[in-house]
This record gives structure tokens, sequence and C-alpha cells, in this order.
């Protein structure tokens, strides 16, 4: 009977069944982020902001603070997915995700020198400084980002393995987490608990200013992953093989590394590191289908994605967690046992 599977799975009647359900599930998913949470709202109410609102104070707590945590957790579950898709690729390495080439701690570095290093210097706290404060995090975090992607291109450019690159990536993370220890011991305890926080990932600290260029920047990454479909499932077979059908296997390397780090920078920028999403979706996608063309696991995974990180940021704000449960604690409740059920099949990894 399990012989059958797989032959399902490449149906096309199945496949088209399988992202409408999708489809369907992340608007139900979405409508519920905007009426649960630590208050609750009647379907009426939701409605009522859906075509326009009248402006009260009830209609504002959707407006100002669940639109845009939902929007954010599906562009992030979407992004981080296809990162995690693309890092698995290159590597051809199941366990690989958006952070393996030190990108997100790029981040956290970026962030510890604006709070923790900027904090003890000004003697204050970075936070003080509210709205701008806010903006200022978010540009340390993609600078830092930004600064890691661009080593590992260079070094993606002039490197012929990527497991070199894969071990470049490792060290650039502990390199940059023994920098933020030693930021962390020096720091004011304000800025060093709200850097702890950070830490553990929250979609509720996307404001409704920040969506358009969240959305844009996600968006046109995700356009190019697209793009990158055709060498993607020729690498998928190996670089040797990839090179000896005309494929540029550095350039290609270098493509795949700046679309996967530039989604990865972004969302970690505006939401913080988020765990697990980029490693257990590409999986799930994978044995939906029973397929490696990637012309169907992107857009597959970028619904997986969006769906699974609307199921998280919904549950953390239950009133059951306080309505401020931290993001990776769910991530990782899902993602590793996703993890631990391909491994234990694996059994050649």
């Amino acid at each position: 009977m399990s012989s059958a599977y797989p032959t399902i799975r490449r149906q096309s009647w199945y496949r088209k069944a399988l992202f409408a359900s999708l489809w369907l599930l992340l608007l139900l998913l979405f409508l519920f982020n905007l009426k649960m949470g630590s208050i609750s709202f009647e379907w009426s109410e939701v409605l009522n902001f859906i075509k326009g609102g009248d402006g009260n104070a009830r209609w504002l707590i959707i407006k100002e603070i669940r639109f845009p945590g939902a929007i954010a957790a599906a562009l992030a579950g979407a992004a981080l997915s296809v990162g995690g898709l693309l890092m698995q690729t290159l590597f051809r390495n199941p366990l690989a995700d958006p952070s393996i080439l030190g990108v997100s701690s790029g981040a956290s570095l970026g962030v510890a020198l604006m709070t923790l290093a900027a904090g003890q210097l000004a003697g204050t706290s970075v936070l003080n400084a509210g709205l701008l404060g806010q903006f200022g995090i978010i540009i340390a975090s993609f600078v830092g980002a930004l600064g890691v992607m661009l080593l590992i291109m260079a070094f993606a450019y002039r490197m012929q393995s990527a497991t070199r690159l894969l071990i470049l990536g490792v060290m650039i993370g502990y390199l940059n987490f023994s920098a933020i220890s030693f930021l962390q011991f020096f720091s004011l305890s304000e800025d060093l608990k709200y850097y702890v926080v950070w830490g553990l990932g929250s979609f509720s600290s996307v404001t409704l200013a920040h969506i358009p260029i969240l959305s844009v920047t996600v968006g046109i990454a995700l356009i190019a992953s697209l793009m990158l479909v055709k060498p993607l499932n020729i690498l998928w077979l190996g670089e040797s093989i990839a090179s000896s059908l005309g494929i540029q296997v550095g350039k290609t390397r270098l493509w795949i590394v700046l679309v996967s780090g530039f989604l990865t920078a972004v969302v970690t920028a505006f939401c913080g590191p988020i765990a697990f999403i980029g490693l257990a979706v590409p999986h799930l996608a994978r044995s939906l289908v029973a397929s490696a063309d990637h012309l169907l696991l992107i857009p597959l995974s970028i619904l997986l994605g969006a769906n699974l990180a609307l199921a998280v940021n919904l549950v953390a704000r239950l009133p059951l967690f306080g309505g401020a449960l931290p993001v990776n604690a769910l991530t990782a409740l899902v993602g590793a046992p996703v993890v631990l059920v391909f491994l234990w099949k694996q059994k050649n990894l």
C-alpha cells in the first residue's frame, strides 16, 4: 500500500488539490491571526476591518498590531523556507538551512553592536531613542547580515568546493558568536535583556510602517529564486554533472548564496533570528510531492512556510501563553520532529 503513495503524489489532480488546500488554509490562518489573541474579536469585527473599518479602538488593535504581525509571519515563513531549499540544493545536504552560512549570526552581531556596544559607550540604553532606535535595530541587523553575505559571496566566487564554503560559514558563525559573547559581558542590563528577547524571534515587532519594505524586498528575492529553477534542478544532480551540461557552477553558486542570504538577512532584520522553518519546510515539500523539481518545490515551500509561520504566530499569541510566547520555542517544537523523522527514514544518510 505504501508503495502507491509516491505515484499518487506525482498525479496532477493531487498537486492541484494540495495547492488549493494550502491556499485555503493560508486564508483561514490569516483570518484567525486577526481574530484571536489576548483579546478575542468577533468575526463581524474582523470583516469590518477587511472592509475598511470605522477607526475605533478595537479596530486599531487589528490594524496596528495583528495585521502587520500576520503579514510579517507569512512573508518570513515563505522567505526562510525558500532560503532553506536553496541551501539544501546548493550543498546537497538535507540538514542545511538559511543560517548555515553565518548570515543570521552576522545580523545578530549587528544588533549586538547597536544595542550592547553603543549603549555601553553612550552610557544609556539605545532603546530610549524610541522609533529611531527601532529602525536603528533593523538597519544594524541588515548591515551585519549584508557584511557576512558579501564576504561569503567573495569566497563563493573563488572557491571550487561547496563543502569549503559550508565550513567557512560555520567558522564565521563561531567568530560572530565569540564577539557577541564579549559584548554581552560588558553591556548594560537593559540592553542585554532586549537583545536576548530579540534573539528569541518575534513577528509582532513588525509595524505597519515596516510592511511595504518587507513585502517588496521579500517579493523581489522570491521572484529571483524562481528564475534559478533550471540551474537548481541540474545542480541537484551534482556539480560535475551540472558543469558537463553547460551550467556555470561558480556563477550559479554565487546567485544562490545572494538570494538565500538576502532572504535570511531581511527576515532576521525585521523579525529576529527564526529557527527551524527553513530547515524543516523543504523536507515537508519534497515528501508531499515526491519530486525534486524546483518549479514545484519553490511555490510549495512558499505556501508551507507561510502557513507554518502563521500557525506558530497564532499559538504564540494565545491567552494560555500570556500572548507573548517566543516564536523560536514553537518553531523548534514543530521543526525538530520533522527533521528527526527524516533522519530516521534516511538510513543511508
